[in-house]
C-alpha cells in the first residue's frame, strides 16, 4: 500500500474536518464580571480551514470583587457544582465541567451504570447523562446531537462557542491553556507528527493485503473501539497535570475534539493528532462535520449557569 508522503498528509486532516452550594464551591457576585478579571475572549476563526508529567494541582480562578449593592444589602454569590468551574467574562459568569465528559447510562429507578468511552452511545439516547471527573477515558464516538442530549439530562447544556474559548484561554486570554506557545508534552497533542496514528496502526495491522487505504478513513474504521485502547491514543481525563489554566480546566486542547452548541455542527481545541491544522490551540475550529457526526475522536464538556446561592 502506498503510505509514507500521500498519506501522512491526508490521516489527520480527513479525520479532523470530519443546587444549593456544595462545600467548597466557588462563589462570585453576579454582577462581578462587570469588568471583571477576564474580559470576553473572541471566538475562534471564521473561515473555513483547509483542510495531545505531573504539577501541582491547578489554581482557582479569582473569586472577583463583590458588585455594589444597595445601601444595607448584599448581593447574592453565584456557586458552581464542585465538579466544575467558574468562570467570569463580561457578559457574566458561568460554570464549565473540568473534565472531558464521561458518560453514565441512567436507568429508570434512577440508578447509573457507567459507559464504556470506547462504545458509542446510538439507541442509548434516553439514558445517557454527562459526567465530568477526573481519571477515566472520556467518551469519544458520540455526535454533537447525543452529547448535548447527555449534558441536558445531567442539568447542563453544550457550551455556546463563546464560552467554551474562554474557558480554555484562561484568565489571561493566552492562545493555549498554559501559554502562548504551544509546549511539548504539556497536553495530549502530537501536534506536526504525524507517526503513531491510531486509525492508521489498526488499519495496517487488521485490514486485509489488498484493501484500499483509504477505507481507513470511512466510518467503519474510525469508529472502531479499539482506537482508545491503543498505545498512543486517549488518555485519561487529566492524566496531563499541567494542560489546564488558572479556572482549573483540564484537555481543553488535545486527547478529543469537543463539541459546542452549534446545530451546524462544530467542534474545537483539536484531538491528540491535531491541534494546528484549523486552527492553533484554543482557536482550534472543526466546522466540516454535521451535528450527527461521530468517530473515535469527537467528544464534549458540560456547561451552565452559575446560580445564586442560598
Amino acid at each position: 500500500m502506498k503510505r509514507a508522503g500521500v498519506a501522512a498528509w491526508g490521516l489527520c486532516a480527513f479525520a479532523c474536518a470530519q443546587g444549593a452550594p456544595p462545600p467548597g464551591a466557588q462563589r462570585v457576585s453576579p454582577t462581578a464580571s462587570q469588568g471583571a478579571v477576564a474580559a470576553a475572549a473572541p471566538t475562534a476563526p471564521g473561515p473555513k480551514a483547509k483542510s495531545r508529567a505531573s504539577a501541582s494541582p491547578p489554581t482557582p480562578a479569582p473569586t472577583p470583587p463583590a458588585a455594589r449593592a444597595a445601601p444595607g444589602t448584599q448581593p447574592p454569590q453565584l456557586v458552581c457544582p464542585n465538579e466544575m468551574a467558574l468562570v467570569v467574562r463580561a457578559q457574566g459568569a458561568y460554570c464549565v465541567d473540568r473534565y472531558e465528559a464521561t458518560i453514565a447510562l441512567r436507568a429508570a429507578d434512577g440508578r447509573e451504570t457507567p459507559h464504556p468511552g470506547n462504545q458509542r452511545v446510538d439507541g442509548l439516547e434516553s439514558k445517557i447523562v454527562a459526567r465530568s471527573v477526573p481519571g477515566k477515558k472520556p467518551q469519544g464516538y458520540i455526535s454533537g446531537k447525543q452529547a448535548a442530549v447527555a449534558c441536558e439530562r445531567a442539568g447542563k447544556r453544550l457550551c455556546e462557542n463563546d464560552e467554551w474559548v474562554t474557558a480554555c484561554r484562561g484568565s489571561s486570554r493566552s492562545v493555549y491553556p498554559y501559554g502562548d506557545k504551544r509546549r511539548k508534552d504539556i497536553c495530549n497533542d502530537r501536534f506536526r507528527v504525524l507517526d503513531k496514528h491510531p486509525v492508521v496502526r489498526l488499519f495496517k495491522k487488521h485490514a486485509s493485503p489488498d484493501e484500499d487505504e483509504i477505507k481507513m478513513w470511512h466510518p467503519s474504521w474510525m469508529n472502531d473501539p479499539r482506537l482508545h485502547e491503543m498505545t498512543h491514543s486517549v488518555v485519561p481525563t487529566g492524566a496531563f497535570k499541567q494542560c489546564t489554566n488558572d479556572y482549573g480546566v483540564f484537555d481543553m486542547v488535545g486527547n478529543l475534539h469537543e463539541w459546542v452548541a452549534d446545530p451546524d455542527g462544530v467542534f474545537f481545541g483539536g484531538y491528540l493528532m491535531d491541534t494546528y491544522q484549523n486552527g492553533e490551540g484554543c482557536d482550534y475550529r472543526t466546522i466540516f462535520h454535521p451535528f450527527d457526526y461521530h468517530d473515535y475522536s469527537t467528544g464534549f464538556r458540560c456547561c451552565a449557569d452559575a446560580k445564586p446561592s442560598g
